[in-house]
């Protein structure tokens, strides 16, 4: 009687083990998964001031839309130090790793994520034209799993810009990275505006850094001042094109902020932090399912903020325009 009963305790043990087996196996079938902590990724080209910026944007917009890292969200953020052949390897592990978006700054970035999945939707964190890069059907009406926020500059302004501050304007060079998408986007835009502005303008384009301290010394001998369009590789080596331009006694007007920062004049500028923002929103969106990238347009912010580096302008002797420099004072950044 007593073995009888202790095979009956030893079963009775058994069926509760497998009985929470079971339900242990359910739950991770079903409602565990679908409460584990969401995991964003983030990808991005390089350190550089401006996409650092956008990096530290996504972060806060996911903020904004309830998504702490650490908390209720796990980022992994991932840099290919400036090295595309990086970014297949690392577009590869963020897919692999099941994060539930994937934030992509610049269009290297964006383009690796896309070539890597057509299911997990991604977020462009700043990618001038999405269309002509490839990676949506219609800016309007993306039509996969890409959607995301354009840091087209608003090239008018620039122009008007340039012109106020040089109203005794010559020749204008434009100096740009041939295989920046973005960079390419823009110069073509610039051109065309400025042949409709009737401005002489003169175009140079490097392959990489290596080539932007030659071919800048070149350019500085032939125009009066120079326009970067947004340019990855040409802000991360900026301080090169700085040392140029003040040797030959010439002014630059990037469309960044942080170029205007690190030696550049004057600019309207899409603020990056504030582009950043928008993304992380839109993936915090995406996340609670309040939106779908087939359908989300590209969104796009108009009008950019006036910024002045009042110390490079003096130490070019150019006359900063009143109004321009009230505006910097008020709604923008004045550096000193």
């Amino acid at each position: 009687m007593g073995w009888l009963l202790i095979m009956k305790r030893m079963y009775g043990f058994i069926a509760i083990i497998l009985v929470f087996l079971g339900f242990a196996y359910f739950m991770e079938g079903g409602s565990i998964t679908k409460n584990k902590i969401p995991k964003v990724g983030i990808l991005t080209l390089m350190h550089q001031p401006a996409l650092d910026q956008i990096h530290k944007g996504v972060v806060a917009g996911l903020a904004k839309e309830g998504y702490h890292d650490g908390k209720n969200i796990k980022i992994d953020y991932q840099n290919a130090q400036g090295d595309q052949s990086n970014l297949k390897t690392m577009s590869t592990k963020l897919v692999n790793e099941d994060n539930n978006v994937i934030v992509g700054i610049t269009t290297p970035a964006a383009q690796a994520l896309a070539n890597t999945t057509t299911k997990i939707p991604i977020v462009l964190g700043a990618v001038t034209d999405p269309k002509s890069a490839g990676l949506v059907k219609n800016n309007k009406k993306p039509g996969g799993n890409i959607s995301g926020i354009s840091d087209q500059a608003p090239l008018e302004e620039q122009l008007k810009l340039i012109q106020s501050f040089m109203p005794h304007l010559k020749t204008l060079g434009i100096i740009y990275t041939s295989s920046d998408n973005s960079a390419v986007t823009e110069e073509k835009k610039f051109v065309a505006l400025c042949k409709k502005e009737h401005v002489n303008l003169k175009t140079y384009s490097i392959s990489n850094s290596n080539d932007l301290n030659q071919v800048s010394q070149e350019m500085m001998t032939q125009v009066d001042a120079v326009f970067v369009p947004t340019d990855n590789t040409i802000a991360g080596a900026m301080q090169t094109l700085v040392k140029n331009a003040d040797a030959a006694n010439k002014p630059i007007f990037p469309t960044v902020d942080t170029m205007v920062k690190d030696g550049g004049v004057a600019t309207y500028s899409i603020n990056q932090y504030k582009l950043g923002v928008q993304g992380g929103k839109l993936a915090g969106q995406i996340l609670k399912g309040k939106k779908e990238t087939a359908t989300t347009a590209i969104q796009y912010i108009r009008h950019g903020e006036p910024t002045l580096n009042l110390k490079q302008a003096k130490k070019l002797g150019l006359h900063v325009p009143t109004k321009f420099l009230q505006d910097a004072q008020k709604n923008g950044e004045v550096f000193k």
